[in-house]
């Protein structure tokens, strides 16, 4: 399972560095969003709740523009038929493509994140970095896992752009919760405060949960 897993990222990967289709449209839409926050809410900087919650929901909406456009090549060029006939695991497919999704919202965020500091929060945020960095990983890994099982059940579907964000944005908003009440201490005024451990474990079960349930519904997405 594991070389077919590398087969399919690696060929994900080099099909989105030849057409670019997903990442740099995920990049522009974050860090317009973040201009559009700068100027709308006309203020020198945002702190606390405010800020952790326009990061998180910017990088929520980006995330369904990758999402959208997930499974599109393996539906329109015959690839899901391709792969049930080969004699190989197909959750490999699950696992590549929550794989892909997590790698392409890690390249949007170090795009994005600088935008959203220098744009909203002003000087002083790096001492949070590190702690920042950990809440992004595993808000990626919900948002890839969940993502993935949602554009594999849209995508057999004509109205794939509209399902796919009906399902998947109260399917993310625990995760969007999560991070948001994680990040918040991070991004006071007067200084960060420690992470808060248990939004912390709350996103990593969440996670969990999810991984467990795309594992066993997965096979019956692709036969449908």
């Amino acid at each position: 399972m594991r070389r077919t897993v590398g087969a399919l990222l690696a060929k994900d990967l080099a099909v989105e560095l030849r057409t670019r289709e997903s990442v740099p449209a995920m990049a522009l839409f974050s860090v317009t969003t973040y201009v559009i926050f700068h100027f709308g809410l006309d203020r020198d900087r945002i702190d606390g709740d405010l800020a952790s919650g326009v990061l998180w929901v910017t990088v929520l909406f980006a995330a369904i523009l990758g999402v959208n456009r997930l499974f599109v090549a393996e539906h329109e060029q015959g690839g899901f038929d391709g792969f049930l006939l080969a004699p190989v695991d197909r959750t490999a497919l699950l696992v590549a493509k929550a794989l892909g999704l997590f790698c392409y919202l890690c390249v949007v965020e170090v795009v994005a994140v600088p935008a959203f500091v220098v744009l909203l929060l002003g000087p002083g945020p790096g001492q949070a970095l590190p702690e920042l960095v950990l809440v992004l990983a595993a808000a990626n890994a919900g948002i890839a896992i969940v993502g993935t099982l949602v554009a594999a059940l849209a995508i057999q579907t004509r109205a794939r752009d509209l399902i796919v964000p009906l399902v998947a944005l109260p399917l993310l908003v625990p995760v969007v919760l999560a991070a948001a009440e994680a990040t918040t201490p991070l991004f006071l005024q007067e200084g960060a405060e420690a992470l808060p451990a248990r939004w912390l474990a709350v996103l990593g079960l969440y996670d969990l949960l999810f991984a467990l349930i795309a594992y066993a519904v997965f096979d019956f997405l692709l036969e449908d």
